[in-house]
């Protein structure tokens, strides 16, 4: 039974993949039915019913409004190097003769609510630029952890807890991921590139401006023997694998997306997943970003080899064609589902399932748990 706390907290935290609001009276509506049955396919969830009209949130968490915000509340210093980033990008940057009160006007980090009047300058504001203590007061929970976790498993062998704001955490992040991977040149068109920089740029970007910073799950990179993994909670538009060919571009938070493309930190949407499967194959021969949405976001990069698979299991993969592609995909994500890789392979999910039927009988992998919730396993 759900004491009043608990539905406070629900109707705070607002919709999502396991909470609706639905308006009732004498009985359910149709949406309702449709939401539980929606519910019961996937993890549960909880609906509200009231006879009252519950608000619903369509705006950003980015754009609440703090009246009493001033521009004391952030690091001038940083707000002067984000101009100096646009500029050296595009020497007629708007930003270029704007003071740093009119860079975070322009950057629609000041509003003003048409409902109730309410004017100030926004979260989005306080998470790019402002103080610590400034950060603190609109988001408490608000952290970054860095870790590397090449030998000690169980805790690791060097941490970054970052709680400065986005605009320093962007260069500290990839100082942390430069510091514990290696770096690989290629030359593109005329001029030598670090492949390195290209792939992790886009990496870190994504990371921080798609967070969803209303909720408390720990934002994390971790760098383990041979892959980086990010992970950071969002409001889901799709579930499962994302690849360029199924990808839905929307930006989790506009305003904070428009200060980065404005530094030149990111371009149009979409345009990072792209560059992740162009680059990361240079990078790792063969390898391709793996990019999972959920309630929790997670990207994984490989900048190590894999280990190879046993001969034995070479030998007999080969014999069926994609199974080496498909092992692939099993060695990068043990959840994926037969679908998810007919989406990456460009396969029928039955012709998947033949192939993964094959591998099954010669003792190369084997399923646990159900269909939805199971997991594939390599056998050595």
């Amino acid at each position: 039974m759900f004491d009043t706390n608990q539905i406070k907290a629900l109707i705070t935290q607002g919709e999502g993949l396991n909470v609706e609001f639905k308006k009732s009276h004498d009985s359910l509506s149709r949406s309702a039915f449709e939401t539980i049955c929606a519910f019961l396919n996937r993890k549960g969830g909880y609906v509200l019913l009231s006879n009252l009209y519950i608000r619903k949130q369509d705006g950003y968490t980015e754009n609440r409004i703090y009246p009493y915000m001033s521009m004391e509340d952030f690091v001038q210093e940083d707000i002067d190097a984000a101009r100096r980033e646009a500029v050296i990008r595009n020497a007629n940057h708007p930003w270029k003769n704007m003071t740093n009160e009119e860079i975070l006007r322009s950057s629609k980090m000041y509003l003003r609510d048409e409902q109730t009047g309410k004017e100030g300058f926004t979260m989005a504001a306080a998470l790019v630029f402002g103080k610590e203590p400034t950060i603190y007061s609109v988001c408490p929970h608000y952290k970054i952890d860095a870790l590397c976790r090449k030998e000690n498993l169980d805790r690791y062998d060097d941490r970054d807890i970052m709680t400065c704001n986005l605009f320093e955490a962007y260069f500290r992040l990839l100082a942390f991921i430069s510091k514990h991977t290696p770096d690989r040149f290629y030359l593109g068109g005329y001029q030598r590139q670090s492949i390195r920089e290209l792939i992790f740029r886009e990496m870190v970007a994504n990371f921080l401006a798609h967070r969803e910073y209303s909720n408390p799950y720990p934002a994390r990179i971790t760098i383990y023997k041979d892959t980086v993994v990010s992970e950071n909670w969002t409001i889901p538009h799709i579930i499962g694998l994302i690849t360029p060919e199924n990808v839905m571009p929307h930006p989790k938070n506009p305003a904070i997306v428009g200060c980065f493309r404005n530094m030149g930190w990111v371009e149009e949407l979409g345009s990072g997943i792209r560059n992740l499967y162009k680059y990361c194959p240079i990078y790792v021969r063969g390898s391709f970003p793996v990019m999972e949405e959920n309630d929790v976001f997670k990207l994984i990069i490989r900048y190590e080899s894999e280990d190879k698979l046993p001969e034995k299991v070479n030998v007999l993969a080969g014999n069926i064609k994609h199974a080496d592609k498909i092992l692939e995909l099993i060695g990068k994500n043990s959840k994926i589902t037969a679908k998810e890789m007919g989406n990456v392979l460009s396969l029928s999910e039955n012709h998947v399932r033949k192939i993964l039927a094959r591998l099954v009988e010669f003792k190369i992998i084997e399923r646990t748990g159900s269909d939805k919730d199971g997991e594939w396993y390599l056998l050595k």
